[in-house]
């Protein structure tokens, strides 16, 4: 998606990916705001490509060249992801315990992550699960979380 370094523009735009793809033609929108077939703009035809659709995020890439698992959740579906319940708990805990300094802020986070019971963290990741079962069989989310 850049240029080389010697190049007087660092970014390529849709139309130059599509030129190397031969996949460009004078009639095709940059974007459009709603596609209606896959010959419509140049953002959507990229998107199709399976080169486009493979790729990971740079966010990801540089995880896992870490040597770590990263694991993209939904992003509309908060209650399926129990971290949102740990740093919810943490950031209770912080306020609680709240005299609104930095100073104060720093001494607290340790004791803050220190209150979480494992227990209680193992209990969100097994609500989780249920959930997502729940989803899968079909229920709506008022359903799911009885």
């Amino acid at each position: 998606m850049v240029y080389p370094a010697d190049h007087p523009n660092a970014v390529k735009g849709i139309k130059a990916v599509l030129m190397e793809h031969g996949l460009y033609t004078d009639c095709l929108w940059g974007k459009c705001k709603k596609c209606t077939s896959d010959t419509c703009c140049g953002k959507w035809i990229l998107e199709l490509q399976p080169d486009f659709q493979q790729q990971k995020s740079f966010v990801q890439e540089v995880i896992e060249a870490a040597g770590h698992l990263c694991i993209i959740l939904l992003k509309f579906h908060c209650e399926l992801n129990f971290v949102k319940f740990f740093w919810g708990a943490i950031k209770k805990y912080l306020c609680d315990n709240c005299d609104y300094t930095f100073d104060t802020l720093k001494e607290n986070m340790p004791k803050a992550l220190e209150s979480m019971q494992l227990q209680t963290i193992q209990w969100w990741e097994h609500q989780m699960y249920q959930w997502m079962d729940a989803y899968r069989a079909g229920m709506g989310m008022t359903d799911a979380q009885k």
